[in-house]
């Protein structure tokens, strides 16, 4: 038995067209679940669910508190069998993508991830300067050369969460996902999944990459907007800064954003004067990157205070120590 697990959100129209690709799904040797949390939907996702009832081995729930991981904790209780497939609710499966997981996990029992290819699947087609633009973290994609087998720690980010999948005893023994990462909104730090990885990493779980594995990332048209990209390369250097272990701060900041701020600043304006429009972009999506890292290492050093600050009244009231 596995369980594939996902979050939604006001995406009926694409989440309809997404369940319909599993309705063509191969059968893994073992049953197969599917559990789908709406994370607060306004929109008609919940009769887009109910439609798929009697076509899908599917159970939904509703989670209201706002943010994926809230959700995908709460469908945690519902998942069942030995393994638990993670996906996202724009993500279309190849239709053997379960078997080749299945098949991956029972021949490899040593090991507890397992990840595949995930490619872009481009709502409309994307203009030429889409070239400019670091595809894996922008749209969720990874890199399709990476060949079957082991995955060391330095290819971790090529295991992502459109495609992976967790052996269940992890999550029974106790393992949640971190709820202050990941989307949330339209303002959050990226990297939930990698949070994850980065965990079980450190407690030693092995990771398998199945290349057989396929699925594809809806790249939406709304998403080819140079506007939405930057705002993203801002969220994803936010959760850069807040999976960093032990980063070098100078006043509460990276050390290196002293540096390569205004190196990103000037290559933006030598850029303007020369009219190049590739270096401006490029510049400018590393300039926010650096403004995501600067802004979440704010929020932490807040955080870090507001967690002080009862300890300081306890100390207060108790006259000192």
């Amino acid at each position: 038995m596995l369980t594939v697990l996902m979050a939604t959100r006001n995406r009926a129209r694409i989440l309809r067209d997404v369940l319909d690709s599993y309705c063509h799904l191969e059968p893994p040797s073992s049953d197969w679940k599917l559990v789908i949390v709406d994370n607060g939907s306004t929109d008609q996702t919940a009769q887009v669910l109910a439609s798929f009832a009697n076509r899908l081995p599917l159970r939904s729930v509703c989670e209201p508190r706002l943010g994926k991981n809230n959700a995908l904790n709460t469908g945690l209780a519902l998942v069942e069998g030995d393994l638990t497939i993670l996906t996202d609710d724009d993500v279309f499966p190849s239709a053997d993508w379960l078997v080749q997981l299945r098949k991956a996990a029972d021949a490899r029992p040593v090991y507890s991830i397992f990840g595949g290819p995930v490619a872009p699947r481009w709502e409309v087609n994307p203009p030429p300067w889409i070239q400019w633009v670091p595809r894996d973290p922008t749209f969720g994609v990874n890199d399709r050369s990476l060949k079957e087998g082991p995955v060391p720690p330095s290819w971790l980010h090529n295991i992502i969460g459109p495609n992976m999948a967790i052996r269940s005893s992890i999550f029974q023994s106790g393992i949640r996902f971190e709820s202050s990462i990941g989307p949330c909104g339209s303002n959050y730090p990226m990297g939930s999944e990698r949070e994850l990885l980065l965990r079980l990493s450190e407690q030693g779980h092995a990771v398998w990459y199945v290349q057989g594995a396929v699925v594809e990332h809806l790249i939406r048209e709304q998403q080819l907007d140079k506007t939405w990209i930057l705002q993203r390369a801002i969220r994803f250097g936010r959760g850069i800064h807040r999976l960093s272990r032990n980063p070098k701060l100078w006043l509460g900041f990276p050390r290196h954003l002293f540096r390569d701020i205004p190196k990103e600043v000037f290559r933006m304006a030598l850029a303007s004067v020369f009219f190049r429009p590739e270096a401006l972009f490029r510049a400018h999506w590393r300039l926010n990157f650096l403004r995501g890292e600067a802004i979440e290492a704010g929020l932490l050093a807040r955080e870090r205070h507001a967690r002080m600050r009862p300890n300081s009244s306890n100390r207060s009231l108790n006259g000192g120590s």
